[in-house]
């Protein structure tokens, strides 16, 4: 059997927008991963350019990006990663997300590569807050009241802690339906209607359950109920 064809993911970056309007680096960019795409022989099958401030950590194309990688199992792909080494944001986020990564000008780079400049920008955010929490003790030996000082019942009084994790693991099964909502839309309005037909043309679409996994009858049937409850449609 021939093996499948490799999927990348895009994902292109500009500091300033300026530069975003005027397309400055985006070319040579673009350039640099589509020659490596077709020296794979890979698909590139959605492209993510960031314009982003120095003064903020918002990295809403990236989310996009590694969501759709964990969707369809592909592989994210940059043109420089030495450029993003001191970027503390954008190297936990990669190593936090699970999704495969190739960098075009450091193709031998892994997970332990990234993982490694990780930990050095994790040590230098941890410097950071360990001199602010000196300089909040200082001021508190000055006498000045920090916080409050009902935080901790507030938090306690609200059922913080296993409710909090519950629904943050259903707010992401919530956001993975709804995400997949217009797909089944479009896969209905070709002609599959059963929940057989619909598992079929999502992995045939090479989209991958929450989970990472294929689609079958019973998680296609999971995934229409939640969608109903998101839409408010009932079980």
């Amino acid at each position: 059997m021939p093996q499948p064809a490799l999927k990348f993911v895009a994902y292109e970056r500009v500091s300033t927008a300026r530069q975003g309007r005027s397309g400055l680096g985006l070319d040579a960019q673009r350039r640099a991963i589509d020659d490596f795409a077709a020296s794979r022989s890979a698909d590139v099958i959605g492209r993510f350019t960031e314009v982003e401030s120095g003064s903020k950590d918002a990295r809403p194309e990236l989310a996009q990006a590694l969501h759709l990688a964990k969707l369809t199992g592909a592989t994210l792909v940059i043109a420089k990663l030495d450029r993003l080494s001191r970027n503390a944001v954008f190297l936990l986020t990669l190593r936090d997300s699970g999704v495969r990564f190739l960098a075009v000008d450091m193709p031998e780079a892994n997970d332990l590569t990234v993982g490694i400049m990780a930990l050095v920008a994790q040590q230098e955010r941890e410097a950071i807050s360990r001199r602010t929490k000196e300089a909040l003790a200082a001021a508190k030996a000055r006498g000045v009241k920090l916080g409050n000082p009902n935080g901790a019942a507030a938090l306690k009084a609200a059922g913080k802690g296993g409710a909090a994790l519950r629904a943050a693991v259903t707010a992401n099964a919530d956001a993975h339906a709804a995400d997949l909502a217009d797909v089944l839309i479009d896969i209905r309005a070709q002609g599959h209607e059963t929940l057989r037909a619909m598992a079929g043309e999502l992995n045939r679409r090479g989209i991958l359950t929450r989970r990472g996994g294929r689609w079958q009858v019973s998680s296609v049937g999971n995934l229409l109920r939640r969608i109903g409850r998101v839409r408010g449609e009932g079980s």
